[in-house]
């Protein structure tokens, strides 16, 4: 099993965190890893996405042009990643903010509304729980309690108080993550 991921959207959203999260948990699972960061200069607000690949073999190369899954959480990013998703590969994105939704028939869309529900749950740092629940639930490559671990190891551990709260969080994506339907147009 090989997994090739991109995560976009803008800085400060946890997009690199997410990545980190998932690559902790695939070395949990005794799995060869690759996490490669990208951000522009602005940093928060700048857009910002990440590579990550788990595998059960070697990695020749953490550089990628498609991807299995592209989690989406911003327009920009969308605008230059929904392409470079492999056919029968999934695209996940978060609703909010996206003016031109996903068009391609040849790969499997889902939609989750995180900052909305981050919102529900009364604290928008936790949105990118919602996301990665919502893609494992998708896409189960990583266990839960690994998962859990992933955050031991990414989280400072003044706030590892709040791993509780980010679990709910994941538990909340995997519950609200839906298959997107795309619109034909009228002509």
């Amino acid at each position: 099993m090989t997994e090739e991921i991109i995560i976009a959207g803008f800085g400060g959203q946890g997009v690199l965190s997410m990545g980190k999260i998932l690559a902790y948990s695939g070395i949990m699972q005794d799995q060869e890893v690759s996490w490669m960061p990208s951000y522009g200069p602005e940093m928060r607000g700048g857009t910002a996405n990440v590579t990550v690949i788990l595998s059960d073999d070697r990695i020749s190369s953490p550089y990628l042009k498609v991807f299995d899954t592209a989690i989406i959480l911003n327009q920009q990013s969308m605008d230059k990643f929904e392409e470079s998703v492999k056919p029968g590969g999934i695209l996940i994105y978060d609703p909010n903010g996206i003016s031109h939704h996903p068009t391609r028939t040849d790969i499997k869309i889902f939609k989750i509304e995180g900052t909305k529900l981050a919102s529900e749950m009364g604290n928008k740092k936790i949105f990118n729980m919602v996301i990665l629940g919502g893609f494992l639930k998708v896409k189960p490559i990583v266990k839960l309690e690994n998962v859990i671990e992933g955050l031991k190891k990414s989280l400072s551990e003044r706030y590892h108080h709040l791993i509780p709260l980010n679990k709910d969080a994941i538990t909340m994506g995997m519950n609200r993550v839906t298959p997107y339907k795309i619109e034909a147009k009228a002509y």
